[in-house]
């Protein structure tokens, strides 16, 4: 939907444009956050990853070369960001020391959905294995492809399918 005009405003924003920068964060910011919310389960480091990802995205904007959507692109930074944030985390408590996600009701996503549905999900998720909760959040929220997918997170695409088959495997028995 945003490709061409998307693609164009990077060139934009590579000549200096800020408001060309600022369109393009402002179109997928709540997306970047949503995706923290669902990645890390609470607020506060959503904000920070999203703040990661578009620093990331900004300073290496001259390097996106276009083969691919920008949105691809920007989710596989978000995926790298997400990974780092996870690693920093693991230095310092072992994940299932993390408590569950408090949502807020100020997340877009909660306005959109019931508050409960999206609370009981969004911690289904962080029970999730990484691995798995990456491809969920890429092949639903997202709406990758299986290919996009293996190639965002240099996996096969059968290691994709499995992994997503088995997050939704688990995801069933949490929310059951």
């Amino acid at each position: 939907m945003f490709t061409k005009r998307d693609e164009k405003l990077v060139h934009q924003a590579l000549k200096g444009n800020r408001k060309a920068w600022f369109t393009l964060i402002s179109r997928y910011e709540t997306a970047m956050y949503q995706y923290g919310i669902r990645m890390t389960g609470n607020s506060h480091d959503a904000s920070d990853l999203m703040q990661d990802i578009f620093v990331s995205v900004y300073r290496s904007l001259a390097n996106y070369r276009g083969d691919g959507t920008f949105k691809s692109w920007l989710y596989r930074i978000a995926h790298c960001r997400c990974m780092e944030l996870y690693r920093k985390r693991k230095a310092f408590t072992d994940i299932d020391d993390i408590p569950a996600p408090l949502c807020e009701t100020s997340c877009p996503e909660m306005q959109l959905t019931s508050d409960r549905q999206s609370r009981a999900v969004t911690q289904a998720m962080q029970a999730l294995p990484l691995a798995q909760k990456a491809v969920v959040e890429l092949k639903f929220f997202g709406q990758f492809t299986f290919e996009e997918i293996a190639e965002q997170m240099d996996i096969s695409v059968n290691t994709a399918k499995s992994r997503l088959y088995s997050a939704l495997t688990k995801l069933k028995l949490e929310l059951e």
